[in-house]
């Protein structure tokens, strides 16, 4: 029996989703992946996220990015950081032949995701965009029981959730964050963001002098909103249009949009409030046959993500949930990366599919607007 090759994983963002997801999930799959490299504005993070690497090695730390991915210690570039150095970062790994996962969301703005995309074309590495919900094995069942409906009459997508703090204090990681960075790192940051924003925007949507409600319901559809949405693209295909969309003001945007399928509507309703739920759902209305797929946080690990089958048999009524797996999208994610980049077994999350998402904002902002 031959030895299974273990990707070496260069990790570049030592944040909370690192601490809290990325890490804990690279330990466990030990037969899979080693990390053996982490990049970081920070000092402190470094030397935290260091002692949390189990594998017997000690990973090399560095606050440059082009030092890790120049590294012939790592294969595989998780560039999880800030999204605002999503695309730059990136591209630094493809042009190292460098395979890469890009957290989503892949990039704020088509300039940037049409220069991942010839990156990746020039590159020997291979590229896969971090959907982890899409990669849930009972949303895959679900997308082949739509497909099987007669007749969709109706559609819903629902992620409303309490803050993610809720999640991440009861999830057994014990991130911590880490405020050692200096002036200069803390304003490229600010400028980036602001550059990426009004690209996104003003320029490919059109929308001149914004108003700040308008860009930070960019950044949260960029952030919450391309979960749900690349869910509704993959289980319906795009829409023809956004016939109506309202942006509320809360603790961060709250939006609603009609999406028009020709023959139904799909509802799309999202926000965070206080309350420590994780409401995140899609529904399907069939004539006779209903699909549900109900999810629940990531950041807990091993909680169950929940299909419900609501059919009508010979005029009764027949009610099944179905729980496939304990397995944790993310794990299933990373098993298809390292199937990707050891065997070039093709993913569903490539970047060009990712930028299907830039159009859906587009039109969500222009109705709203």
């Amino acid at each position: 029996m031959s030895e299974q090759t273990i990707l070496r994983v260069g990790l570049i963002g030592c944040g909370e989703v690192a601490q809290v997801v990325h890490i804990p999930t690279l330990n466990f799959l030990s037969d899979y992946y080693q990390i053996t490299y982490l990049c970081d504005v920070s000092q402190n993070a470094l030397e935290h996220c260091q002692k949390k690497v189990t594998g017997g090695v000690v990973p090399e730390i560095t606050k440059d990015a082009n030092v890790l991915c120049k590294s012939d210690n790592v294969d595989v570039v998780f560039v999880v950081n800030s999204d605002e150095y999503h695309c730059a970062h990136a591209i630094i790994a493809l042009e190292n032949d460098k395979s890469v996962l890009i957290e989503k969301p892949m990039a704020l703005n088509n300039r940037d995701a049409d220069l991942i995309a010839e990156a990746a074309k020039k590159s020997k590495g291979k590229v896969m965009v971090g959907y982890m919900r899409r990669y849930a094995p009972i949303f895959e069942d679900a997308v082949k029981e739509i497909g099987g409906l007669d007749k969709i009459n109706y559609a819903r997508v629902r992620d409303i959730i309490g803050p993610n703090s809720v999640f991440v204090d009861q999830s057994g990681t014990y991130p911590k964050r880490f405020s050692d960075f200096t002036p200069e790192d803390g304003e490229d940051r600010t400028a980036r963001a602001t550059d990426l924003v009004h690209q996104g925007v003003d320029v490919e949507t059109g929308i001149e002098n914004p108003e700040p409600l308008v860009q930070r319901t960019w950044r949260f559809l960029n952030g919450l909103g391309s979960h749900d949405l690349s869910l509704m693209r993959e289980a319906l295909g795009m829409p023809k249009s956004v016939l109506a969309s309202r942006i509320m003001n809360g603790n961060g945007p709250f939006l609603t949009a009609q999406f028009d399928y020709g023959s139904f509507i799909c509802t799309y309703e999202t926000g965070i409030n206080s309350l420590p739920v994780f409401d995140a759902c899609i529904e399907i209305i069939g004539q006779s046959k209903s699909v549900i797929v109900q999810y629940d946080t990531p950041y807990v690990k091993g909680l169950p993500i929940i299909m419900t089958i609501k059919e009508n048999h010979d005029g009764a009524y027949h009610e099944t949930k179905i729980r496939k797996t304990y397995e944790d999208p993310y794990t299933v994610e990373m098993k298809k990366l390292y199937d990707l980049v050891t065997k070039g077994t093709p993913v569903k999350t490539t970047p060009l599919d990712a930028e299907l998402d830039l159009e859906l904002f587009r039109m969500i902002i222009k109705a709203a607007k």
